[in-house]
């Protein structure tokens, strides 16, 4: 009033003034102040009008929504102009209910995303909403809790606080409780003043430590009335719409004095109350005289007339706004030909309307473009002291351009807290974890489960695990994927090197034996037996011994592709050879008289075809075999964890069970017809070496099968290895064996003489 009153541009020649009421924030009394003001005395009297000197142009008022509606009401039958300066109120936009009602403020639709952008900051995801239980803090409360939703954080509880509360009346204390025991450490106000006063009251019996709480900017309107809050505020945070600095005001402050204004009760009451002085001629003898230097600036801590509050900016701004559309009514006056106008002026508050209208337009887009937030600190000392400390920023564009800064080293934390607080329902899911939701709680609430055997999670709270790629596999801790080794049955491990010393070992051995049965070939024991099978046979074993070399060291597709047809073959001239060895001996002792078909067969050597025709019909199988689904190299990513394992893949199944079939048929057959001669008389007859190396045989590949289905990779191909070789050394033992004995321990025996004397012994 004051710069407006000294502007000689605005106003020129014209004072303007104002008067001050209180408004009760309770049903009694908030509508007894407007009706003394309307009609100008201290008794009500509605319809009538004491004014005597001064024209009143608009009304500032609003510290709560409820107060402009019921203002509002009343005013708007007299087309009088209200500027609030209380939260923005969706309600109060409303131009059909309330044309002539203007809100200062500007919207707080932002102010959501500010707290939300805050929670996520500090990662509070658990938090409690207490809101006004109106239409805006309906509203409010739908709003935040859909964006809050979109975002992950979860509502504890809830608690909407009555704003039409009579003042000094009971207050429900029942949702105190609920604040101790909750789990959230982080409660959001918003309100009015008379929703506040249920939290005052009920602090005042239930002193909330240990809980940050964040509210809206309405904080110079509670300061006075809930004095216990603020040890409960204490860490919290408050948002507050960005103010530009008011010039000049600080000095004002500092200079006002009550006798500069003897018509103000109020000021002179705040002076003696707060500065504990009496200002120099006044009535009060009995309390000191302010020195000259006192002033505003020394109030006690929890009065802060320096700092511009909300109100006091918005306030300003109402008070300006009243001036400038006085000043524009008046200057269209005179250009219409009123000169007298603006010397004394004939003003009635429902013209300042469409100005007022058009003016609060202008002054609302200048100031839409970007919403902007001071976020301030509450911090309380001993003594009252208290202060407001700004440690961030939050600016909206749009939902879309949005820039939340925070200086955290200057942040004070409730009482209990060293750090910064945690307000969540759950602890978060570490790397290697995913969350699991708990049914029937919120999101935020969920346990953390291990990722499985080829999944990672790298980061904290993930919602899904990531399988790892084939190449790839999870470390312990099932953070992180690591890059698979590349593995086979190589020579230089221990177990490939095992299996090749004894493939080694046995070929050697069996090219001894083979040696010394060439030596001795013109001997009865080795004649005896038909010596070119044995030298068959022989050669065959070594085929096979060597044949399981295929199978150690990297595979490639040529070894692929050998392997299994070189094992099938291979043995199957050996198992043909022996089945042709036991028919030898059948035909030899069936033999009863000469010039019988029996001994025709035998002096042709009809039991030599035995061994081409068996191999003629493995060669078929192996050639259809490589024909439709050759062996192929293959990758095996998951028989070893941590290990890629380069392995042949057989490529038809059913070709290599037929291949492995036949050949079990064989060495079955030849067991068979082995056994049925082992009673005939032994001195030129093997029946019973060849019987019980089929045995070995057959015995060692029915427990191979159940063994290699249950291993997997490269313990799978040791498995046949081995298999190879066990097999091929029975035959090799059980054959052979007892004739090297005979050739070379005993000699003595491996003659003519011999042979005649141990059968004349056995009376043959």
């Amino acid at each position: 009033i004051q710069e407006i009153n000294k502007d000689s541009q605005l106003l020129p020649n014209l004072t303007l003034g104002f008067k001050f009421y209180n408004a009760f924030a309770s049903e009694q009394y908030t509508l007894l102040s407007i009706v003394y003001w309307l009609f100008g005395a201290t008794i009500a009297l509605p319809n009538y009008t004491c004014h005597t000197q001064g024209r009143h142009v608009a009304i500032i008022a609003g510290t709560t929504s409820a107060l402009s509606v019921e203002f509002g009401t009343l005013l708007e039958l007299y087309k009088t102009p209200q500027l609030t300066y209380g939260p923005f109120d969706p309600m109060l936009n409303d131009k059909d209910q309330f044309p002539s009602l203007y809100q200062m403020a500007s919207s707080d639709s932002s102010l959501g995303h500010g707290m939300i952008s805050l929670l996520l900051h500090f990662g509070w995801t658990w938090v409690a909403l207490f809101v006004s239980d109106d239409m805006k803090g309906e509203q409010f409360l739908q709003y935040f809790e859909a964006a809050m939703l979109k975002k992950s954080v979860c509502v504890a509880f809830t608690v909407k606080l009555p704003v039409t509360k009579k003042l000094y009346a009971d207050s429900d204390l029942t949702f105190m409780s609920s604040i101790r025991v909750s789990s959230a450490n982080v409660h959001i106000l918003y309100g009015d003043v008379r929703g506040l006063i249920s939290v005052d009251i009920s602090v005042q019996s239930f002193l909330t430590m240990g809980k940050v709480w964040i509210m809206t900017s309405k904080w110079d309107l509670i300061i006075s009335e809930t004095n216990h809050m603020l040890h409960s505020f204490h860490g919290g945070f408050s948002f507050s719409p960005y103010k530009e600095e008011i010039p000049g005001l600080k000095l004002f402050v500092k200079t006002a004095k009550p006798s500069h204004y003897p018509e103000d009760f109020y000021f002179s009451k705040l002076w003696l109350f707060h500065l504990g002085c009496s200002l120099e001629g006044s009535f009060c003898g009995h309390i000191g005289t302010c020195s000259p230097n006192t002033s505003l600036e020394f109030l006690p801590g929890h009065i802060d007339l320096l700092t511009i509050s909300d109100s006091s900016y918005l306030v300003y701004n109402a008070v300006y706004t009243v001036a400038h559309v006085l000043h524009k009514m008046i200057l269209e006056k005179v250009e219409m030909g009123s000169p007298g106008e603006a010397a004394h002026p004939m003003i009635l508050p429902w013209q300042g309307t469409d100005f007022m209208y058009l003016y609060m337009m202008c002054f609302h887009e200048t100031r839409h473009h970007v919403v902007h937030y001071d976020i301030q600190n509450i911090v309380n000392f001993p003594a009252g002291f208290r202060l407001l400390v700004k440690i961030g920023e939050f600016s909206s564009k749009s939902p879309h351009d949005q820039d939340l800064l925070i200086n955290e080293d200057i942040i004070e934390w409730p009482v209990g807290f060293k750090k910064t607080p945690q307000s969540v329902c759950s602890q978060s899911c570490g790397p290697g974890f995913r969350k699991m939701s708990q049914e029937g709680r919120p999101v935020c609430c969920y346990t953390c489960v291990f990722c499985p055997e080829r999944d990672v999670s790298n980061q904290t709270d993930a919602e899904q695990c990531i399988q790892c790629a084939e190449h790839e596999y999870p470390n312990m801790e099932r953070s992180r994927c690591l890059p698979k080794l590349m593995t086979f049955l190589a020579f230089e491990d221990t177990l490939g090197m095992a299996l090749a010393c004894m493939a080694l070992c046995f070929s050697v051995l069996t090219a001894v034996v083979l040696w010394v049965f060439v030596k001795h070939r013109d001997t009865p024991i080795v004649k005896a037996n038909n010596r070119s099978l044995s030298y068959i046979l022989l050669i065959a074993l070594l085929l096979c011994f060597l044949c399981s070399l295929l199978f150690i060291g990297r595979p490639n597709t040529a070894t692929c592709l050998l392997r299994q047809i070189a094992f099938g073959l291979v043995f199957t001239v050996a198992i043909s050879a022996v089945l042709a060895k036991t028919i030898t001996v059948i035909l030899a002792f069936k033999v009863m008289k000469p010039g019988r078909t029996i001994r025709r067969l035998l002096v042709s050597g009809a039991s030599n075809f035995i061994i081409p025709i068996c191999s003629l019909i493995q060669l078929t199988f192996c050639g259809i075999w490589l024909g439709i689904s050759p062996p192929f190299l293959e990758l095996d990513a998951y028989s070893e964890h941590g290990h890629i394992i380069l392995v042949c893949n057989k490529g038809s199944v059913t070709a290599f069970y037929c291949v492995l079939g036949y050949l079990g048929s064989l060495a079955l057959f030849s067991f068979t017809v082995a056994f049925l001669a082992r009673n005939l008389p032994d001195t030129f007859n093997e029946a019973k070496f060849l019987t019980f190396s089929m045995l070995v045989f057959c015995s060692v590949w029915v427990t191979f099968l159940p063994v290699y289905h249950s291993t997997k990779g490269k313990v799978m191909v040791a498995v046949e290895v081995f298999s190879i070789l066990a097999s091929s050394a029975g035959l090799l033992g059980c054959i052979f064996a007892p004739k090297c004995y005979i050739i070379l321990i005993r000699p003595e025996k491996n003659s003519l003489k011999g042979l005649k004397k141990r059968a004349s012994s056995k009376g043959f």
